[in-house]
């Protein structure tokens, strides 16, 4: 089995999660700039699409890390990944759909800051317009997206869930659902 394979099969155990290029260079042996590249052209097959992480002055965000999504949601075997990798890929098409139907400047991105606070999905243009959380059950708001909501109150705001059946919306405005109920409104 080639390094390319390995890293092939390694990526979808990554989905979701900070991408370190120095992890994956480690455990291939492979050189930076080699593992680097293959992403690229993982990116231009169209195997992968990678979201760089939102950052606004007035939080501490994470700058560089970026997080990768497999376009065939169907090769993540746990399934709350696969489910927010599914999320991911509604969220880039709507995005692109956004950009070259409607002319918006619109990019989807994630937050994480220096705290380990994280929101999976940021819909961002001169501000936040969209943040997506999901969860594969009901549970409690998630204390980051209570966090990054506080910060721009005018960013619509989901917690969605792949199993969960609750639908309601917080005091602070954060909609929890089902996810088919923010899909169906993407279309």
């Amino acid at each position: 089995m080639g390094n390319l394979e390995l890293l092939i099969l390694r990526l979808p155990e990554l989905v979701g999660s900070p991408l370190s290029i120095n992890a994956l260079r480690e455990d291939l042996q492979l050189t930076h700039k080699t593992v680097a590249n293959w992403l690229q052209i993982l990116e231009r097959l169209y195997a992968i699409h990678r979201l760089s992480p939102f950052g606004a002055p007035r939080i501490r965000a994470v700058k560089k890390e970026q997080k990768h999504y497999h376009w065939d949601w169907s090769v993540v075997q746990e399934p709350s990944l696969r489910f927010e990798n599914l999320v991911a890929g509604h969220l880039l098409k709507w995005v692109h759909h956004q950009q070259d139907a409607k002319g918006r400047d619109v990019e989807l991105r994630y937050f994480r800051d220096t705290d380990r606070r994280e929101v999976d999905f940021v819909v961002e243009g001169r501000a936040p317009k969209l943040m997506v959380e999901c969860k594969w059950a009901d549970t409690e708001v998630d204390r980051s997206l209570k966090y990054l909501k506080a910060r721009f109150p005018k960013c619509e705001a989901w917690q969605v869930s792949a199993v969960g059946t609750k639908d309601y919306v917080t005091p602070e405005g954060i909609r929890v659902a089902p996810a088919m109920r923010l899909l169906r409104e993407l279309v």
